[in-house]
């Protein structure tokens, strides 16, 4: 018993590692000012309809992100909020709870409750289900009530089952979105580092005085190497 069940998770395992994949590599910190830019129109244009970032100001992202209150109101508020309003879903939450059987999760904090690497994965492996009430299934959740909302940047994925016609044995583009594969895995993974960002935006602050900090630290261990030569000048 103990090795059939051994066997099943290391099954399991193994189906799961074929059907996910890494936060690709930018050569980039997650925190740069043009992925955070780019994760913020993706979530606005793609997310906000369904789901609130309530712990977050559409003022203080303009402020982190260098954005013009102009720019924000214009291009990302597109929900009638005002500029130092949080950002709220346009969907009423009674509707959300009759379309979806609750309400969407706020993602303001996310990330920081399932990581980035899930998420980012979660993005990723949405494949077309007929069974499913929504049209679409996900690897990672399966019969997840969530759509695809992405799925016209990404394409129709579809699963390859394995001999019991059950197990999914990995994912492939039935046919392409208005993105190809590169370009869709690099537009989730600036998605997710925005919702990085807004799941810890004090972060933007803590690089940012962090690089201040080391340099004082610098400077005072010279100024202290300087003092303690002048303290032992005389003493051999």
């Amino acid at each position: 018993m103990i090795a059939l069940s051994l066997a099943l998770m290391l099954n399991s395992a193994l189906s799961l590692s074929k059907t996910t994949a890494v936060l690709p590599t930018t050569g980039r910190h997650p925190l740069e000012q043009t992925a955070l830019r780019h994760g913020a129109r993706m979530f606005f244009h793609y997310c906000v309809a369904c789901h609130s970032l309530k712990y977050m100001r559409y003022s203080r992202i303009a402020r982190d992100l260098k954005l013009s209150r102009q720019q924000v109101m214009t291009h990302l508020n597109l929900t009638g909020g005002r500029f130092n309003d949080p950002v709220i879903s346009s969907m009423p939450a009674a509707l959300a709870t009759k379309a979806f059987g609750k309400v969407p999760p706020d993602l303001s904090l996310e990330i920081r409750a399932k990581g980035a690497v899930w998420a980012y994965n979660y993005l990723n492996t949405f494949y077309l289900d007929p069974k499913s009430p929504i049209g679409w299934n996900n690897t990672v959740l399966p019969n997840t009530t969530m759509p695809f909302p992405l799925w016209e940047l990404q394409g129709e994925q579809v699963a390859v089952v394995g001999k019991d016609g059950h197990q999914v044995q990995k994912l492939e583009i039935k046919q392409l979105g208005t993105m190809k594969p590169a370009q869709y895995r690099q537009a989730t993974r600036d998605l997710i580092d925005f919702l990085t960002y807004v799941s810890d935006p004090a972060a933007l602050q803590r690089r940012r005085y962090g690089i201040w900090v080391m340099l004082f630290l610098v400077l005072f261990t010279f100024l202290a190497w300087l003092l303690k030569k002048e303290y032992w000048k005389d003493i051999h």
